[in-house]
Order: structure tokens, then C-alpha cells, then sequence
């Protein structure tokens, strides 16, 4: 019996290291082709550079894993990059306090030829009001809230869509798409997947971060620490819902605890393909 409860103290004492220490702190450098029915055949192939939910400044996230994660994906050297917000964190107690211009001045360093575009987070207006979003700014990232952008690359124009955060801002799908030509190739980020039910067919890609992954991912356990109105429905990957696409990235950094379990940092890298 003693040896059973020294043999249980040591198996949990290894997976509070794993899960506190070893796993908070890996990058996992994810690459993916989706293939999607709204793409056009002129885009196929086209890279898109994730990185979501950085949450600068908790245990294990300072500016110099925000560098990391930025080379990992300078690396990859894809067609765009395309950051999903809470660039900064606003709850961990253990948190240092680090500028919004210092994270954005490490996310300028992403390069790629169709730029780099942002959404901004629910913690970034917690944190600092607008300040992360003007930071990305005067560092030439381009920050979308309800509207869109067109970007034109050597295979033709694409679209970009960006919504404002669903729990500081008034988001509206409609507002967003309003300049974009109906038929256009559109890809639209936004923060929280929660957004997905109000996206129509048209847009061919969705992507979102927001949920960690659930931070601990194992199924049950993982669902009430979901920041989702849809529980497991939208928590990490690639989701299909009636022939619309969505992408969640399991982010970055923690928020809560400091402590990842089967959903480890990720960056990613997607090739958009025609279905």
C-alpha cells in the first residue's frame, strides 16, 4: 500500500512538472493543408503563418519565446502572416508587466510578401485599452476590426476580414464583409471561434484562437475550462460545420494557471488548397 501511494505521489509530482514546467514551454511548429470548396484553383498553395494567443508576459512567455515563435515562423517563410490577438494577458497574477510596444515590436519581425494582419484580443483591451492595437500599427501590422482589406500577390487578389473582440466590442460579420466583392477569395480572423455560426458560406476560411486548446486537453476535464458558449464544439483544429471551414489554433501562452496538458504552444503554418 506504501509503495502504491509513493508510486501515485511520484506519478503526479512527474505530471505537475510536465504540465507546469516541460510542456508550457515547448513550441510545437504545426504544418497542415486544408482543403477547402471556396478556394480558387489560381491560390492554391498559398502558406498562411499563424500564431495566436501570445499572452506576453506570463510564466513562460517573455519577449524572448515571442522571438521564438517569431523565427519558427519566419522559417516557414509563408505567403502571410495572420496573428488572432491576446497579444497581451490580463489575469495571471504571475505575470511581469511587458509594453505592447515591446511584443510589437518583436511581431514586426514576421515577414512574408502579403504582409502581416492582426485582430485584437479580448485580454489586449483588458491590459491596455487600445494601446496594443495602435503599437501593431505604427509597426506596420495591419489591425482589422469589422472591416477588410484586399492584398495583391502574384497569383491575384485575396482578401482578408477581421472582427472586433466579442467581449469589449460590437463585432458584425456583415460590417466586416461589406467591401468585399461577393465572389472574392476571403479568409476572416477573428479572436473567438464563438463568432463561427454568423459567418457565411462565402468565406472560405475562418480562423480563431481564444480557447488554449482548453489548456489541459483531456476531454471532460477540458471542457469547463473552455472559454466558448459551445463547449467542445469549437476548441482546437480544423472543423467543418455545413461545407463552411473553420481553423482554431490552440495558441501560445496560458491564461489562468500557467500550465498546458496535451495542448502544447503551437505556431502554424496552413496550405490553403481547392477542395
Amino acid at each position: 500500500m506504501r509503495r502504491a501511494r509513493l508510486a501515485g505521489a511520484g506519478a503526479l509530482a512527474a505530471l505537475g512538472v510536465w504540465a507546469g514546467w516541460i510542456e508550457p514551454r515547448r513550441l510545437a511548429v504545426r504544418t497542415l493543408t486544408l482543403e477547402l470548396p471556396q478556394w480558387p484553383a489560381r491560390l492554391d498553395g498559398l502558406r498562411v503563418g499563424v500564431l495566436s494567443d501570445l499572452h506576453a508576459g506570463v510564466p513562460h512567455m517573455g519577449l524572448d519565446r515571442v522571438a521564438r515563435a517569431v523565427d519558427a515562423l519566419n522559417d516557414q517563410a509563408p505567403d502571410v502572416h495572420l496573428l488572432l490577438g491576446d497579444h497581451l494577458d490580463a489575469s495571471q497574477r504571475w505575470r511581469r508587466p511587458v509594453k505592447p510596444e515591446a511584443v510589437a515590436a518583436q511581431l514586426a519581425r514576421l515577414r512574408a510578401p502579403l504582409g502581416t494582419i492582426s485582430v485584437i484580443g479580448n485580454h489586449d483591451w483588458r491590459n491596455s485599452g487600445d494601446r496594443m492595437w495602435r503599437a501593431l500599427a505604427a509597426e506596420g501590422v495591419t489591425v482589422l476590426e469589422d472591416r477588410a482589406v484586399r492584398r495583391d500577390g502574384p497569383r491575384g487578389p485575396l482578401w482578408f476580414a477581421g472582427l472586433g473582440d466579442r467581449r469589449h466590442r460590437r463585432p458584425s460579420v456583415t460590417r466586416a464583409l461589406n467591401a468585399v466583392p461577393p465572389d472574392a477569395p476571403l479568409l476572416l480572423l477573428t479572436h473567438d471561434p464563438d463568432a463561427f455560426p454568423e459567418v457565411p458560406r462565402r468565406v472560405a476560411l475562418t480562423l480563431a484562437g481564444h480557447t488554449h486548446g482548453g489548456q489541459v486537453a483531456i476531454p471532460l476535464v477540458r471542457r469547463p475550462l473552455l472559454p466558448s458558449n459551445y463547449g467542445e464544439r469549437y476548441a482546437r483544429g480544423h472543423i467543418v460545420e455545413h461545407g463552411r471551414h473553420l481553423f482554431v489554433s490552440t495558441g501560445l501562452g496560458t491564461s489562468g494557471l500557467p500550465i498546458r496538458l496535451l495542448a502544447p504552444p503551437e505556431v502554424v503554418v496552413l496550405t490553403l488548397a481547392q477542395e
